[in-house]
């Protein structure tokens, strides 16, 4: 594929993280496309319209209002059309209860939420530059979890 960037959904009630997300991603060298939603409704509002651009990673806080982080997952997971969609939820703390729960749902990625931006730099980049990998040579993005 040669695509030059990818499509990215962020999913975050904090305006602040946001931000700072929005920022690490325009100073990484792989092209990101963003477009952020403050709450589950919104992000499955906009998912759910057909003729939408589905995302190659969709960030997902783990506490969003209106309909919970872990509503969206199995929602996006009962559609087909977003199977190649690579799902991170974060937080800052998850019990192990919770991230077995979360990857039995169908999220690729858990991620804790770094407190500092040096942090949360460093983990944001790795993500991206694994997800561009595997957009790029079309692997098979069924298989992909991780944990960060």
């Amino acid at each position: 594929m040669n695509k030059e960037y990818l499509n990215v959904i962020l999913v975050d009630s904090n305006e602040g993280n946001r931000f700072f997300f929005k920022k690490i991603f325009k100073d990484l060298k792989i092209g990101i496309k963003i477009l952020t939603f403050e709450n589950g409704e919104e992000l499955m509002n906009y998912l759910n319209c057909q003729q939408v651009l589905i995302p190659e990673i969709l960030f997902m806080e783990k506490d969003i209002p209106k309909k919970s982080s872990l509503d969206c997952l199995e929602e996006i997971k009962s559609v087909i059309r977003f199977d190649q969609m690579v799902i991170t939820i974060y937080s800052k703390y998850l019990s192990a209860d919770e991230e077995e729960n979360i990857f039995v749902k169908g999220a690729n990625i858990i991620m804790e939420k770094p407190d500092n931006y040096v942090d949360l730099k460093k983990v944001l980049s790795e993500i991206i530059t694994i997800n561009w990998q595997y957009h790029t040579s079309g692997l098979n993005k069924n298989n992909f979890i991780m944990k960060v």
